[in-house]
């Protein structure tokens, strides 16, 4: 299975951020849409970076209440790993584990396209596992 095949499966849309965005800001739009990243996009509708639950406890436990006021720009994962459409799930796993991260930009062109989630990723990989695992019940009783 791809990363294509995984966002259409998933709503449309990816929660996005501007550099000069406050932490505050950002905090608040992650409990809002109850959802774990957003994605950091400049003037030019690049990604700049990205900024997870674990960067803002990262800033408060830093910088205590001031960092709610700090800008994202300030406290945002610079060097954004992404991947494409047509990065399989496997790929997606190993990048996630070795980095230690749970999200992922899609890129297509150069534009952001869709964000993967570790939760994305065990759903879907679990799907698979299920999968196998009938297809192989079924050879077993015909055979």
């Amino acid at each position: 299975m791809n990363i294509g095949q995984i966002l259409k499966t998933k709503a449309r849309g990816v929660s996005t951020a501007r550099p000069e965005d406050t932490i505050q800001d950002i905090a608040a739009s992650l409990a809002k849409k109850k959802i774990g990243a957003v994605v950091i996009v400049g003037d030019n509708g690049k990604v700049a970076g990205i900024i997870s639950e674990r960067d803002i406890i990262r800033l408060v436990s830093e910088h205590g209440a001031k960092a709610l006021s700090m800008l994202a720009s300030d406290g945002m994962t610079r060097d954004v790993k992404t991947c494409s459409r047509n990065c399989t799930l496997d790929e997606v796993m190993g990048a996630m584990t070795s980095g230690r991260f749970r999200h992922l930009p899609v890129l297509e062109d150069g534009a952001l396209v869709g964000i993967i989630s570790i939760g994305d990723v065990v759903k879907h990989h679990t799907a698979e596992v299920e999968l196998e695992v009938s297809a192989m019940r079924g050879y077993l009783a015909t055979g």
